[in-house]
């Protein structure tokens, strides 16, 4: 099988998470790296690729098959617009851009270039996701009738040295809400409407430390959600997961679907019924677990990646599905702003 060439846009963290997932596949080859910053050229010289410092000249030279855009946020527009008109594939993390309005230009680039942009919603390719999604559209739950979750965490305070990191594009709303909004979507369906609080009372800085928010499902399901990172607490999915090294593992589950028949407990996948008997609060209640397996998401993200620039797979996460996973994100900036319910 010809190995297809991928370079990466932005060499920090989650660029390096993408460049081990690459280096742990037999369809792909890294053949570049574009990042300004000095510390990347040891990162390129570590990898035996060739190192440039901004995007346009690495396309020009190596002309990838596929670019990871690896970049902050605010800086996802202009390098996914450039790889797309270089004729390749875009794989850009998430959210899709900073702005509605930049999400439209990938969108509109991706139509005319003819070549696909997949977004890093990376949860979607957990087993226990796919299969809580089944759960919950099946029936199995019942009428899907409300849903809690929570992502709360005390970020270390050497994480904000950097003052890109005190803007509000990198606030844990746009940074990590975005995550469970597009599974919750994913899981239960379009949101209809979001209303919803934020405050920076702890830090100052100007992105938000906390935020709460309630929601409406177009199924007609009410969900609420609380974030924070400046919390100490043991919910939030990579603590219950173990997926990120960063996080100490706790096994907490941190959302819960409720239905008129069951209700469920995730990441743990703790199914809570009443077997054979009334489905009501007179009967005794049972419970079932699948407990959660660990999957490397980024190395079946770039499985999937490859297969979508040989054309043999449509993106699980395009950029017009990313875009509504966006548009509900920032709806919890116009709602808290505005003191309005946002309608989607």
């Amino acid at each position: 099988m010809k190995q297809l060439k991928i370079a990466i846009i932005g060499a920090g963290v989650i660029g390096k998470r993408h460049l081990a997932a690459i280096n742990s596949t037999n369809r792909a080859q890294l053949v570049g790296i574009a990042d300004p910053f000095p510390a990347s050229t040891s990162v390129a010289k570590g990898a035996g690729v060739a190192h440039f410092t901004d995007a346009q000249s690495m396309l020009d030279c190596v002309k990838p098959d596929g670019v990871i855009v690896a970049t902050p946020t605010e800086h996802h527009l202009q390098p996914t617009l450039q790889s797309l008109d270089a004729g390749a594939c875009v794989l850009v993390e998430k959210p899709v851009t900073a702005t509605e309005d930049e999400a439209t230009q990938v969108i509109e680039k991706s139509q005319q270039s003819g070549k696909p942009v997949l977004v890093g919603h990376q949860r979607r390719y957990y087993k226990q996701i796919v299969a809580t999604r089944k759960l919950v559209q099946s029936g199995q739950l019942g009428q899907l009738v409300a849903v809690h979750g929570q992502w709360n965490v005390r970020k270390n305070d050497s994480y904000y040295e950097s003052d890109w990191r005190k803007k509000w594009q990198a606030g844990p709303v746009l940074t990590n809400l975005i995550h469970e909004i597009d599974v919750l979507r994913y899981i239960c369906g379009e949101i209809k409407s979001i209303s919803a609080e934020t405050t920076n009372s702890v830090n100052g800085f100007e992105k938000e430390d906390a935020a709460g928010l309630l929601m409406r499902f177009e199924s007609g399901a009410l969900g609420t959600f609380s974030l924070s990172d400046q919390t100490v607490s043991p919910w939030g999915w990579e603590f219950a997961t173990g997926e990120n090294a960063a996080f100490p593992r706790s096994g907490q589950n941190a959302i819960k679907f409720m239905g008129t028949k069951a209700s469920l407990d995730f990441p743990n996948h703790v199914l809570w019924h009443t077997g054979d008997n009334s489905a009501d609060w007179t009967s005794p209640l049972q419970s079932e677990t699948t407990p959660f397996v660990f999957e490397d998401a980024y190395i079946a993200q770039i499985e999937h990646f490859c297969a979508v620039i040989d054309e043999e797979a449509l993106p699980i996460s395009d950029a017009q599905d990313a875009a509504r996973s966006l548009r509900a994100t920032l709806a919890v900036y116009d709602s808290a702003e505005s003191g309005q319910r946002v309608m989607l």
